[in-house]
């Protein structure tokens, strides 16, 4: 039997999970084979260099999938700032009719989406902006516990406490994101209270993700312990794989006087991190990855994957309503 929840009766799709907006990954061929799968693919808007490149990209996935899928912005700290308005705006006359937004004063993105009838999925690091979210108008919360990859945010609450306090506050939908990568987990924050899971990890080792097989193996080799945080000093926390440049990055930041972007500017470069996707090097530049890497033992493709957590979670549901026993009667 399906698992059903408000996310999966929003969205119309058959499994209660996101695939996270990704740079360099969230792109036509990984979020199509997600939303095949019964999940919800995400493009990555600024993984294409123009408003226009996206267009082609949201035209290429609806050509290889008929189910919805969805599209992320993410709005970064950035002296010259991308067009986001023209990504936006170039997303909904392409007809996609769901969002993932981040980052900071997303306000005007929210309003725009909401003024154009679509479904806006907001992700959040703490209680507080989830609640300020709510009041822009978003539908969906994502929430990004300390586990996750990418920024965590500065205040370190990890997921299981994060969760339940979403819990208590929000009276939304929201759903978990960070340290997800298999049906147990699945079935743990469906017990939070979570309308589904957002996994960004787990997708990248998988068949149909466009990174190479080496980054793939170095995942499916790696630990729990085989991530690092970067820019914890600049108040920027970004959680990476631990590697030679991420660990030069870290040993920059905790030398006497610290050290200034520029200092780790080559070093922490996009474009570097997009070729250790390309060539195959793990050690080229710095890489997201979430502690759940270490929850990563193989490369199936989307399809198998969400066939696995959708069943994994199913059986972990019906354990535990074992548990639950009648009293005995006096």
């Amino acid at each position: 039997m399906p698992i059903v929840t408000s996310l999966t009766k929003l969205l119309k799709i058959r499994v209660p999970v996101v695939q996270g907006g990704m740079q360099w990954v969230g792109v036509p061929q990984l979020a199509a084979a997600v939303s095949n799968a019964g999940g919800l693919g995400i493009l990555t808007a600024l993984t294409q260099p123009s408003p226009d490149a996206l267009r082609e990209a949201i035209r290429e996935t609806k050509k290889l999938t008929q189910n919805p899928f969805g599209v992320n912005i993410t709005l970064l700290p950035t002296i010259n700032p991308p067009d986001y308005a023209g990504y936006a705006r170039a997303a909904v006359e392409e007809g996609v009719k769901i969002f993932e937004t981040a980052g900071n004063n997303p306000k005007q993105l929210i309003q725009y989406f909401k003024t154009n009838g679509c479904i806006v999925i907001h992700k959040c690091t703490t209680i507080r902006h989830a609640k300020s979210a709510v009041k822009m108008g978003v539908d969906v919360l994502s929430i990004d516990g300390f586990e996750c990859a990418g920024h965590p945010g500065e205040e370190d609450i990890p997921g299981l406490v994060l969760l339940a306090r979403a819990a208590q506050e929000l009276s939304i939908p929201y759903i978990a994101s960070g340290g997800f990568a298999d049906g147990r987990g699945l079935a743990s924050a469906l017990a939070l209270g979570c309308q589904g899971i957002n996994m960004g990890t787990r997708f990248m080792c998988t068949v149909e993700s466009p990174i190479h097989d080496n980054i793939k193996q170095t995942i499916v080799e790696a630990s729990e312990t085989d991530t690092v945080h970067i820019f914890r000093t600049l108040h920027n926390t970004a959680r990476v794989f631990k590697n030679k440049v991420s660990q030069e990055v870290v040993r920059l930041e905790r030398r006497p006087g610290g050290a200034k972007f520029e200092d780790v500017r080559e070093l922490v470069s996009g474009q570097r991190g997009r070729l250790v996707y390309e060539n195959g090097d793990k050690d080229y530049g710095v890489w997201s990855a979430g502690i759940c890497i270490g929850l990563i033992k193989d490369i199936p493709t989307c399809q198998d994957l969400l066939d696995s957590i959708e069943r994994e979670a199913e059986d972990v549901i019906g354990g535990m309503a074992k548990l639950v026993v009648p009293r005995a009667k006096l």
